[in-house]
C-alpha cells in the first residue's frame, strides 16, 4: 500500500477501526479476521474480511459520494458484464469515529498486473476488450453522466498545467505535440453509451495471465466511450492493442481519444503522486513513454 499520506485530508485507518465498525453494525461477522489490502489506490482502503469478503472505505472527503455511486450501479451493471466485479453485500453507516458512510463487497481472487510483465498479453487484450465492449452494449437510459466521458479539451487547461510542472522532468515538447494530435481528433458524435472510466492496472485482477475481474466502478457513467482505451496504454504492450482495438471496434478518432485520455490522466497524475504514490507515478511514465514510441 501507499506509506505515505496523499492528500492533506486523508484519514487514518487501520484494522482495528474496521473491526470496531464490523462489530457494531454487522455482528453476525465480527469474529472474521480483518487484514489491510494492499494496494496503491489514491480513493479507497481496503480490508479484507474474512476468505470471502472485502471491506472498502473513503480515505478523504472527496472520495465519499462514489461509495454510493458504485454501489448503485454495481448492483445493476455487474450481472449483466462478461467478467466478475464485486457484489455489493451490505452498507456500513459512520461511527466508531468514522465519519462517512462504507461498503462490504465479496471478495474476488486474483492479482493486479503490471505493464510489461504480462503473462498472455494477446489474450487479456481480448479479454479487456470483451469486458469493455460489453459494458458499452448495456443500456444507457437513465445511467449517470461521466466525469470522463467529455470532450478531451476540457482537459486542456490542467494538462498544459501539468506539462508545466513536469518541465525538465520529462520531454515536455515532444509530448505537447502528441497532446495537441488528440485535441485534433474528431469528437463523439454519437450516443452516450456506458464507460468504466478507470482501468488502470489497479483496478484490473488477472489469474493465470487471464483477465479475472474488473473492480472500483466509482467512475463509471455515459458519455464518451474513448476513456476506457487507456488500458491499451497503461497495461498493454504495443503488440497486444491491436487486439484489444479489434474487441472494441474503435475507429481512428476514437482510438486518439483514447490516447489523448491516457496521456491527460497520466500527465495529471505524476507530478502528484511523483513521491506520495511510486507506483501510480511509475505507471504514468511508462504510459508517456508508450505514446511517445509510437509512430506518428
Amino acid at each position: 500500500m501507499c506509506a505515505l499520506r496523499m492528500r492533506p485530508d486523508e484519514i487514518d485507518l487501520d484494522a482495528a477501526l474496521v473491526r470496531r465498525l464490523v462489530a457494531a453494525q454487522f455482528p453476525h461477522w465480527a469474529s472474521l479476521p480483518v487484514t489491510r489490502v494492499t494496494s496503491s489506490g489514491t480513493e479507497n482502503a481496503m480490508f479484507r474480511l474474512g476468505d470471502d469478503k472485502v471491506v472498502r472505505l473513503p480515505r478523504h472527503p472527496g472520495a465519499v459520494d462514489g461509495v454510493a455511486h458504485e454501489r448503485h450501479w454495481l448492483a445493476r451493471l455487474g450481472p449483466r458484464l462478461p467478467v466478475p466485479t464485486p457484489t455489493p453485500l451490505a452498507l456500513g453507516e459512520p461511527g466508531e469515529g468514522f465519519p462517512w458512510p462504507w461498503c462490504v463487497y465479496g471478495w474476488l481472487d486474483g492479482r493486479n498486473p503490471v505493464a510489461g510483465a504480462l503473462e498472455r498479453p494477446g489474450e487479456l487484450a481480448a479479454d479487456l476488450g470483451a469486458f469493455v465492449a460489453g459494458l458499452r452494449r448495456l443500456d444507457p437510459d437513465g445511467g449517470p453522466a461521466s466525469n470522463r466521458g467529455v470532450p478531451l479539451a476540457r482537459r486542456d487547461g490542467d494538462t498544459r498545467a501539468a506539462l508545466a510542472q513536469l518541465a525538465g522532468r520529462i520531454d515536455t515538447a515532444a509530448v505537447t505535440a502528441r497532446w495537441e494530435e488528440a485535441l485534433r481528433a474528431p469528437g463523439h458524435t454519437g450516443a452516450p453509451v456506458w464507460a468504466h472510466a478507470d482501468l488502470s492496472p489497479g483496478n484490473v485482477l488477472v489469474a493465470g495471465g487471464r483477465l479475472a475481474a474488473v473492480l472500483d466502478f466509482g467512475c463509471v457513467g455515459v458519455g464518451d466511450p474513448a476513456v476506457d482505451l487507456i488500458v491499451a496504454w497503461n497495461l498493454l504492450p504495443a503488440e497486444a492493442r491491436g487486439a484489444f482495438r479489434a474487441a472494441v471496434g474503435a475507429d481512428d478518432a476514437e482510438w486518439a481519444r483514447g490516447r489523448g485520455w491516457a496521456l491527460s490522466i497520466s500527465l495529471i497524475q505524476l507530478p502528484y503522486y511523483w513521491e506520495t504514490n511510486p507506483p501510480l507515478a511509475e505507471n504514468s511514465r511508462h504510459v508517456i513513454s508508450e505514446i511517445l514510441a509510437e509512430p506518428r
